[in-house]
């Protein structure tokens, strides 16, 4: 599985690098140069890090971070600024970063502060086959197919399937799956559990507005239906 990272920064060049850098080591990469089309994407689509540098033209970087952990977005934030002084550190941090990162930078500590924040949560180790209908999960190979075509999810996508698979037919709430499947304990964050969900519908489900496979369960969370073990 690879994992889905955000860059949200104005400069063009650090952009292309570290962009280039990321893919080489096997990340997915999205990017934008402004505030608004960084929160843009970062509430509306599906990631499991963010990178967001702090000088943004159109709005502060702090402010971005405040306003995606007041969306609900649980989504790992490591900070980039030029600015060395712990306060500005320690303002970050409370403002919901995970990490922060000063430059200039070496990638090669950035891309191990990556990894690290990406390990939080350890990938469990299941061992079983999963065919319902078309679909079919693999955890021995962290394989899924539809019709006999490989479908792409991320590393979390792929942690959440199989946490909602292993619980077949059990409601399981979204604090629990933010808990479980995220690291976070904070119920003001589950929006980035019900985004997720949405992906993993638009890739598995045939019609995703109404889906059969991954449910809602109201006022609780969802449940995984009738997968039959091979």
């Amino acid at each position: 599985m690879k994992e889905n990272i955000l860059l949200i920064d104005d400069q063009q060049a650090l952009r292309s690098s570290l962009s280039f850098r990321l893919r080489g080591e096997g990340y997915l990469v999205d990017t934008a140069s402004t505030a608004t089309e960084g929160f843009e994407k970062a509430t509306s689509l599906p990631f499991d890090l963010i990178i967001l540098d702090l000088m943004l033209p159109d709005r502060s970087g702090l402010d971005v971070c405040h306003a995606i952990r007041e969306a609900g977005i649980a989504t790992s934030i490591i900070v980039l600024s030029a600015r060395r002084q712990t306060t500005d550190k320690v303002v970050a941090l409370k403002f919901g970063a995970d990490d922060y990162v000063t430059k200039p930078f070496k990638s090669a500590e950035l891309v191990a502060r990556i990894e690290a924040l990406l390990r939080r949560v350890p990938t469990r180790s299941g061992q079983g086959v999963y065919q319902l209908g078309s679909i079919r999960v693999d955890f021995r190979l962290s394989q899924v197919t539809k019709d006999d075509k490989a479908v792409h999810l991320s590393a979390r996508e792929f942690q959440l399937l199989r946490y909602l698979i292993e619980r077949s037919e059990s409601s399981v709430p979204r604090v629990e799956l933010l808990s479980s499947v995220w690291g976070y304990d904070t119920r003001a964050l589950t929006r980035t559990v019900d985004m997720h969900v949405a992906s993993l519908r638009n890739k598995l489900e045939e019609n995703p507005s109404d889906p059969k496979l991954i449910v809602t369960v109201p006022g609780v969370g969802y449940k995984f239906t009738g997968p039959k073990r091979t």
